[in-house]
């Protein structure tokens, strides 16, 4: 942290920029946190009056990460997560949903937002009984994340590890090449890993969710929103899980999160599949 003085808020001053809107701080502020500054604020709003569904959209998004993770846990027996894209810190976090199901689950994050490390303390609060660890790294470069102390000492390679990608993907860009940095990370997970994804689509309500990609490009996120076949192509080689790839709140859907949500306010694919 190089020593820098410390606002009232615990964030170190120098390394965040409070005066550009963050995608991290913009997902936060609409989904009810508090973790945002002003320009975060005005994105979101200028966003959500684009498409007023957003909020209903970025929800359904988390809710299926917990029920995905859940099913991991649960049905799927997996006790290893690696979480690209972290995000801002949101109850409950990855960790406390596979730790419910079995305390022993170890999870390493990775954002390479300053401001996810600095409010890390939220996702390192692990059982006892198992682990989390946080790695601040760029998911562009798998590398800084595969060679990380943090994710050796954390997760055993020889035994399943689920790799979990989620509403990250939209922001890497053609010449960044999203299939082949997941399809590196997977590269070193043992047969029996799984890769967890939701991906961004422009396919269910094209001119509003458009509009909302032009408020991202207008404040230097520029996003690349994907097709139904685009989407297939990070599962190539791997085995989905039932129904596949499907709109978030249509996958393994339960009666609090799919009820009277239309398809139309919904731009997220995701699917779980297995490493064989």
């Amino acid at each position: 942290m190089g020593g820098a003085a410390l606002p009232d808020n615990g964030w170190p001053a120098d390394r965040i920029d409070t005066e550009s809107a963050h995608s991290a701080r913009i997902y936060d502020y609409i989904i009810g946190g508090k973790d945002y500054y002003p320009a975060d604020k005005e994105a979101g709003d200028a966003m959500s009056r684009e498409w007023p569904a957003l909020p209903v959209h970025m929800r359904a998004n988390r809710d299926w990460m917990n029920r995905a993770v859940a099913h991991l846990a649960k049905e799927a027996g997996i006790r290893q997560f690696l979480d690209i894209g972290t995000g801002i810190p949101t109850s409950p976090n990855l960790h406390e949903i596979a730790q419910s199901v079995a305390p022993e689950s170890r999870v390493v994050y990775v954002d390479n937002d300053p401001i996810v490390l600095t409010l890390s303390q939220g996702l390192l609060a692990s059982t006892p009984e198992g682990r989390t660890a946080y790695v601040e790294a760029d998911m562009l470069d798998p590398a800084s994340i595969l060679d990380a102390p943090e994710l050796r000492d954390t997760l055993d390679l020889t035994r399943p590890v689920a790799l979990t990608v989620i509403a990250i993907v939209h922001f890497v860009l053609d010449e960044d090449d999203a299939v082949g940095i997941v399809r590196r990370l997977l590269e070193p997970l043992p047969s029996g890993s799984y890769l967890a994804m939701s991906i961004g689509t422009a396919e269910f309500a094209p001119q509003e969710v458009g509009r909302v990609a032009r408020e991202y490009a207008a404040r230097n996120m520029p996003m690349r929103l994907r097709t139904h076949a685009e989407a297939e192509e990070f599962f190539e080689g791997l085995e989905l899980v039932e129904p596949g790839i499907v709109q978030v709140h249509k996958w393994h859907p339960d009666a609090a999160t799919a009820d009277g949500i239309r398809d139309e306010d919904i731009a997220m694919y995701g699917a779980v599949a297995r490493k064989p």
